[in-house]
C-alpha cells in the first residue's frame, strides 16, 4: 500500500479534497520521513513542524466547512534557503546570514500560501547558491540519497534530495547556471528553470540578477506543471518580471510529440561527456523519435564560449550584489571589531563568507575593475548576445533542443571541491539556458550503475508548454521516474 509521503502532489490534493485523507495526516507523514532520513541526508537547514501542522489543520477546517481550497491544498512544500520567508530564518547556507529572519515573504512564498500549500522548512544549498554540489554550505554538505558518498548536485541540492527521499512533495529551487537542473538530474527528480522573468524574483537573495530564476522541483512532470501554474505570472514588485498573465500549465500535459522537431547540438555531447550519459541521452532521443518526433544533429558554435561568458557575468554581478553583506549594516560581525572601517569590513567578510564565495567575489571585482571592465565584463555581455542569437536561429528550425543535463553522473563528496575549475566545468551543458533566458527542464532518463542521469529539454522563451509536453511524453513512456533510492 502506498504510504502518504510517497504520493505525488496531485494525488495528495485529490485525496485531501475528496476527504479520503486529511492535510494534517499527509504533512505528519512527511515529517515522519524527515525525522527518519534527515540525519543521513541533511536536506534541510530549518524545519517548521509546528507551523506546518497548524497550517494543515486550517486547510482541513476549510474543507470541513465546505469552503474552496487553493490549488496546492495540504501539499508539503520545501523552500530553498535563498528565498525569503517571513519569521523563518533565511541563511543562504552561509555564516554571514546565520541569524537573518526576513520581515516579509518572497512573492513565490506568498503565492504558495494563497494556494493553501504547507511550507515545511528551508533546504540546504551551496553558500549563496555558488556551487554545483551543495558542499560549500556552512551547515555541512547534503548527501545524494542514491549513494550517500556522492554529491546531490547544486546549488539546490537540499531541494532535490528532499523530493527524492519523500521528505517533501514539492520544493522550490533557484537556477543561476543550472542550480535546479543539476540536482534534479543527480537525484532523479524533475526540475524546471522557467524563462527569465516568468517567475517573480522579489524576495530572492540575489547572486546574479540577470541570470537567476526561481523554479519548481517535483516527483514528476505533472507536479512540476501544477507548481509552475501557482508561482508564475507578472509581479509589479519585480522590475525583471515579464508581463505574462498566469496560466494553467497542466493543460500542456499531452502524451504526444508527433511532429516535434528536435535539435541535438554536438557541443552538448562534446569532450568530457561520460559514455553512460551519452548512451542514455541518445536512447531518450530515439525514444522520442519512436513516439513521432524527428531529430537532427546541429551545431551552436557560440556554446563553446558559454562557460567562460557565464562565470565572468555571474561573478561580476555577485561581487556587486554581495557588497551589502559587511557585518556593519547587517550580516555576521566579529566580536572584537576594533580598528578602522576597512579592517573591520575585511575581517567580517573573511570570517562570514566561505572560501568559494570569497573566490567569486574577488574574481568578479577583478573583472569589473578599471582597465579590465571592457576586456572581460563588456566582452562577456557581447558574447552572451551571440549565444542568444545562435539559439534564436536554431529555434527557427527546431521546436526543442535536447542534450544531457550534466556531462557526468554524480561524483564523490570531496572529489572536485579542491579543484574549482573541474567543478565549474560540470555546468557546461546548463549555463547557456541562463545566458539566453530560455526555459529548460531536466527529467530522469537513465542510470550509470546506481547513479541517476538527466535529460535536458530547452525551448524558446515563454514556451514552457513545449518543454513540459516533451518531458511529460517521455516520462509517460518510460519508467525512470518510478525508481526510488533505498536508504534503509
Amino acid at each position: 500500500m502506498t504510504k502518504l509521503y510517497e504520493l505525488t502532489a496531485h494525488q495528495t490534493i485529490q485525496k485531501i479534497r475528496s476527504g479520503e485523507v486529511t492535510a494534517k495526516e499527509c504533512v505528519e507523514s512527511v515529517f515522519e520521513q524527515i525525522h527518519k532520513y534527515e540525519p543521513k541526508v541533511n536536506s534541510f537547514v530549518t524545519l517548521v513542524e509546528e507551523q506546518a501542522i497548524k497550517k494543515s489543520k486550517e486547510v482541513d477546517q476549510k474543507i470541513a466547512q465546505g469552503k474552496t481550497v487553493g490549488q496546492l491544498a495540504g501539499v508539503a512544500i520545501a523552500v530553498k534557503d535563498a528565498i525569503c520567508t517571513k519569521n523563518i530564518t533565511t541563511t543562504c547556507s552561509s555564516r554571514m546570514l546565520e541569524n537573518f529572519v526576513p520581515p516579509y515573504d518572497a512573492e513565490v512564498v506568498e503565492r504558495i500560501k494563497k494556494a493553501d500549500g504547507v511550507i515545511i522548512g528551508k533546504t540546504n544549498m551551496d553558500e549563496f547558491a555558488m556551487g554545483s554540489s551543495t558542499e560549500t554550505s556552512y551547515f555541512g554538505p547534503t548527501k545524494n540519497p542514491w549513494d550517500l558518498s556522492t554529491v546531490p548536485g547544486g546549488s539546490s541540492g537540499g531541494s532535490a534530495a528532499c523530493i527524492a527521499t519523500d521528505e517533501a512533495m514539492l520544493s522550490l529551487g533557484t537556477d543561476t547556471g543550472g542550480s535546479i537542473r543539476c540536482p534534479a538530474s543527480y537525484c532523479s527528480v524533475v526540475g524546471l528553470k522557467p524563462t527569465y522573468g516568468l517567475v517573480s524574483r522579489y524576495g530572492l537573495i540575489a547572486y546574479a540578477n540577470s541570470l537567476e530564476q526561481i523554479g519548481p522541483m517535483a516527483k514528476d512532470v505533472s507536479d512540476c506543471a501544477l507548481f509552475l501554474s501557482v508561482i508564475a505570472g507578472h509581479d509589479s514588485k519585480d522590475g525583471t518580471s515579464v508581463n505574462e498573465p498566469s496560466k494553467d500549465y497542466t493543460q500542456f500535459l499531452k502524451n504526444d510529440v508527433k511532429g516535434f522537431r528536435i535539435g541535438v547540438p554536438k557541443e552538448f555531447l562534446g569532450e568530457g561527456t561520460n559514455p553512460d550519459v551519452e548512451k542514455s541521452v541518445w536512447n531518450a532521443i530515439h525514444k522520442l523519435e519512436e513516439l513521432g518526433a524527428s531529430y537532427e544533429e546541429t551545431s551552436l558554435p557560440s556554446l563553446d564560449y558559454s562557460l567562460a561568458t557565464y562565470y565572468i557575468i555571474a561573478m561580476s554581478e555577485a561581487s556587486s550584489n554581495l557588497a551589502r553583506f559587511d557585518g556593519l549594516r547587517y550580516g555576521y560581525r566579529i566580536e572584537k571589531d576594533e580598528g578602522d572601517w576597512a579592517t573591520v569590513y575585511s575581517k567580517d567578510r573573511s570570517k562570514g563568507f566561505g572560501a568559494e564565495v570569497r573566490r567569486r567575489i574577488i574574481l568578479g571585482t577583478y573583472a569589473l575593475s578599471a582597465g579590465y571592465y571592457n576586456k572581460y565584463y563588456l566582452k562577456a555581455l557581447r558574447v552572451r548576445t551571440l549565444i542568444r542569437n545562435n539559439f534564436q536561429e536554431a529555434f527557427k528550425k527546431f521546436d526543442i533542443i535536447v542534450g544531457p543535463t550534466m556531462p557526468f553522473p554524480p561524483f564523490k563528496i570531496g572529489e572536485k571541491i579542491q579543484d574549482p575549475l573541474a567543478l565549474y566545468m560540470s555546468d557546461v551543458d546548463t549555463v547557456s539556458a541562463n545566458l539566453a533566458g530560455l526555459p529548460a527542464i531536466s527529467v530522469p532518463c537513465g542510470f550509470s550503475g546506481n547513479l541517476p542521469i538527466g535529460l535536458q529539454i530547452m525551448a524558446p522563451p515563454l514556451r514552457e508548454d513545449l518543454t513540459l509536453q516533451a518531458a511529460y511524453t517521455f516520462e509517460q513512456n518510460t519508467a525512470f521516474n518510478k525508481q526510488k533510492p533505498s536508504l534503509d
